[in-house]
């Protein structure tokens, strides 16, 4: 346990502000002051406001004087990645091509979490346009992960999970497209999960590959996110993939359901490329769950071995389409030395976007090019149905699978340099967007080096209570979430 209130979890926090212990204004003076001190040296945000944090955090403690107080949420200081729009705040996607954008309008989930009185709390740096697995990729310089400012924090949602686990942030919210929560949720040592898609509006999230994407929370503890999805979650007309189904109260559920659970352990995720001390944590993890009396079963996905072509195919194709709004003329990066209007394309596009971005969109421009669609494409999506089919197979025996969430810890900052070396960091997420499914990263211990380890659990369509209430069980029974980075 800690006394640092920026390390406190949102059920600790809202007891203590609920009880007049502390004020939401001293709380967020807390995470600035925190953020202040060692953001030199990991660099989470691309900016913030604290006069607004403090505008916002006063006007909760004047809403809970008046006996209004909207509930857990109500004056806690939650971080945001700077590809989700809040009002009047910059909106970069950490690309030069946004460099000078300011939102507009709020993202839904935004709105949300100021309705439940969340203090909106400062752009989180990331991957540009979410495109990276290790948020190097980002026109702002890297990100450093805080248990070794040497190594990254993941990507893309980097900046998200380092600012949390440097304590500058109480909660924070990711995006995921192939891994882009739970991967930097395991490299930090935090709670990351990606609801299931559908589930949570992305409308005011800048798409990447709109098929794949969505937004989910980034949290120290299982119940913090069960607390953060239950206000973000829920149908919503203007995001056209939003599916109408019952929120139920995550939080309560996942203390209320109680196994022992059928769990299934995919053969395909523990082959060759996985660290040998990954392993070792996600096989103590599962014995775990074998002496609570949950039956453990393996099982297999046999379309595995497709999932990255497939993604790389798919996705890169929804972010040629998505990007090519960026042009130079209606808004963004705008080139200075074109010539005429096709110069002024070309030249602010090729001034905008950085290198990965770059290679991304012409992998994708290429796939759906006439003669290459029916090849690339067209196959991709059949593949896709097969993967999710096999996922669905499974789970026709067990409630939820186990899996590690990376299969390497941290590396170190510029070791991989090759763009497919750092495709293969996904390797173990990415079937779990291209089903649609539900997927959590819980801390399940340390290398020998002191870096942290993920376990990931992957559940059913719609099924996050079932998924919280299983991660919550290991979670209970191990002391992962009380261990902090020595900044």
């Amino acid at each position: 346990m800690t006394s640092e209130p920026f390390y406190q979890t949102i059920a600790q926090l809202a007891a203590a502000l609920d009880a007049k212990r502390l004020s939401s204004v001293d709380l967020t003076k807390a995470v600035i002051a925190r953020t202040k001190a060692v953001e030199g040296r990991v660099h989470a945000f691309n900016s913030f406001d604290e006069t607004d944090a403090l505008a916002q955090a006063s006007s909760s403690d004047a809403r809970r004087a008046a006996g209004q107080a909207r509930g857990a949420l109500d004056g806690i200081p939650i971080g945001f990645k700077d590809v989700i729009a809040v009002t009047g705040q910059p909106l970069t996607a950490s690309s030069k091509m946004l460099a000078n954008f300011v939102s507009p309008y709020d993202a839904t989930v935004t709105t949300k979490l100021k309705n439940a009185g969340a203090v909106v709390w400062g752009r989180l740096n990331m991957d540009e346009f979410a495109m990276g697995s290790s948020t190097e990729n980002s026109a702002n310089g890297p990100t450093s992960n805080p248990w070794d400012l040497t190594r990254v924090p993941g990507g893309s949602s980097g900046g998200s999970a380092a600012a949390l686990a440097a304590g500058e942030a109480i909660a924070t919210l990711g995006s995921d497209t192939g891994g882009s929560i739970r991967q930097p949720a395991a490299l930090c040592g935090v709670v990351g999960l990606k609801p299931t898609y559908g589930l949570v509006s992305r409308f005011g999230l800048i798409a990447f590959a709109s098929s794949l994407d969505q937004i989910g929370p980034f949290a120290r503890t299982v119940e913090d996110a069960a607390i953060v999805l239950g206000a973000i979650a829920g149908y919503d007309e203007r995001d056209s993939t939003s599916f109408q189904t019952e929120i139920p109260d995550y939080r309560v559920d996942l203390k209320q359901r109680q196994g022992p659970w059928k769990l299934g352990i995919p053969k395909e995720y523990f082959g060759e490329g996985l660290d040998p001390e990954i392993a070792a944590a996600v096989e103590r993890t599962i014995a775990f769950y074998k002496g609570q009396g949950c039956e453990i079963k393996e099982v297999s996905l046999p379309h595995t071995q497709y999932c990255l072509d497939t993604y790389y195919v798919i996705a890169t194709a929804e972010a040629s389409s998505n990007l090519a709004r960026y042009d130079g003329i209606r808004y963004g990066h705008r080139s200075q030395n074109a010539s005429d209007i096709v110069d002024l394309y070309f030249k602010s596009r090729a001034e905008g976007f950085g290198a990965e971005v770059k290679r991304r969109i012409i992998l994708g421009t290429y796939v759906l090019s006439s003669g290459y669609y029916d090849a690339y494409y067209l196959r991709a999506q059949k593949v896709r149905t097969l993967i999710r089919n096999d996922f669905l197979a499974t789970f026709r025996d067990v409630d939820a699978l186990i899996t590690p969430t990376s299969p390497m810890p941290a590396f170190k900052i510029g070791e991989k340099a090759d763009p497919l070396a750092l495709y293969l960091c996904d390797i173990y997420t990415i079937g779990v967007n291209l089903a649609g499914l539900p997927g959590i990263s819980v801390p399940c211990g340390f290398t020998k080096s002191g870096l942290p380890i993920g376990a990931q659990l992957i559940g059913q369509p719609f099924r996050e209570s079932e998924l919280l209430a299983i991660a919550h069980a290991y979670e209970q029974a191990h002391d992962w979430k009380n261990k902090f980075p020595a900044l």
